[in-house]
């Protein structure tokens, strides 16, 4: 392909890889990293057009201070595909990157991207997210092809925000199933939870209407509704009577909802924002009360209208 770019993946798990499969399949020169990489981080950025975070979120502080103290290109793109929250600041990863690289544009990638579909080539589609629309465009040239639809959005806040809180939702979604609460049950939860998703996205300042596409509803739908989700599993396993050290030991890699819970229960009482199926997860999460214990309260909360918030 002509205008073939290097691409630099940090994080080499599952997301991670399934990236750098999409970028190789359109022949763009890909590197991956991670902290067993026998290249030094220095002499992979030297070429790199794109960098691409696919870290865990506690991980993402850690590679942003070792690529500031080298020498980088002004032309490189920031890409991060990290969903959840720092615990310390509440910050999203977009908001960290672009603090330590004012002068790079930051491009948030998110939607219903179960990475074991993608990388089995079943077809998905994503969003990337800038405040730099040229930037976003580069990024996706590079990951568009006939198994992977890449949309362009202008509010990157919003669709990393939806990416990430939907992770709460499938926790929920997951104890859902595991009680075989029923069909009626899951509608009403996920539906509910995407109000929560956008009560919460709009009060930190993102655009309501993000929230009803692929990076919000999509990816809601996706993992509220796959064993394939880490966040769907612990939430299904705690229903079914493990303990989250238990659901931990066993899950491979890492559920962000987990700390992003934690994050908005901070926000939530810092700025009063009323998320009760977040809350509902938090409490189970700290073992305070059962999964049915949980049901009950968001049942029996106080009846009112359906949109008069």
């Amino acid at each position: 392909m002509t205008n073939s770019k290097s691409v630099v993946i940090l994080g080499a798990g599952a997301w991670g890889s399934a990236l750098a499969t999409l970028a190789k399949a359109n022949d763009h020169k890909v590197h991956i990293w991670s902290r067993r990489s026998s290249r030094t981080l220095e002499k992979l950025v030297e070429d790199a057009d794109i960098i691409v975070s696919a870290v865990s979120m506690k991980g993402v502080r850690d590679v942003v201070s070792q690529l500031q103290g080298l020498p980088l290109s002004p032309e490189i793109i920031f890409l991060t595909a990290t969903k959840g929250l720092d615990p310390q600041t509440t910050c999203t990863p977009s908001q960290i990157w672009q603090e330590a690289f004012p002068n790079h544009p930051v491009v948030v990638l998110s939607g219903p991207n179960l990475s074991q579909e993608i990388q089995q080539e079943l077809p998905a589609a994503t969003v990337v997210a800038s405040n730099v629309t040229s930037a976003a465009e580069v990024v996706q040239l590079v990951f568009s092809s006939n198994r992977f639809r890449v949309y362009t959005n202008a509010d990157p806040l919003g669709v990393e925000l939806g990416g990430t809180l939907k992770n709460v939702m499938a926790i929920a979604a997951g104890v859902c199933d595991g009680l075989q609460l029923g069909t009626n049950a899951k509608a009403a939860l996920l539906t509910r939870g995407l109000t929560e998703m956008v009560r919460i996205g709009v009060h930190w300042g993102a655009k309501q209407e993000t929230f009803y596409g692929l990076s919000g509803l999509g990816d809601l739908l996706a993992t509220g509704n796959s064993p394939l989700s880490r966040n769907y599993q612990v939430g299904y396993q705690l229903a079914c009577g493990k303990s989250l050290t238990e659901i931990l030991t066993h899950l491979q890699g890492t559920a962000e909802g987990i700390n992003t819970t934690k994050v908005l229960m901070l926000r939530s009482k810092q700025q009063n924002i009323s998320m009760p199926i977040t809350e509902q997860v938090y409490h189970l999460l700290q073992a305070e009360v059962t999964p049915q214990q949980a049901l009950l309260e968001l049942m029996l909360r106080d009846i009112k209208p359906e949109y008069n918030e």
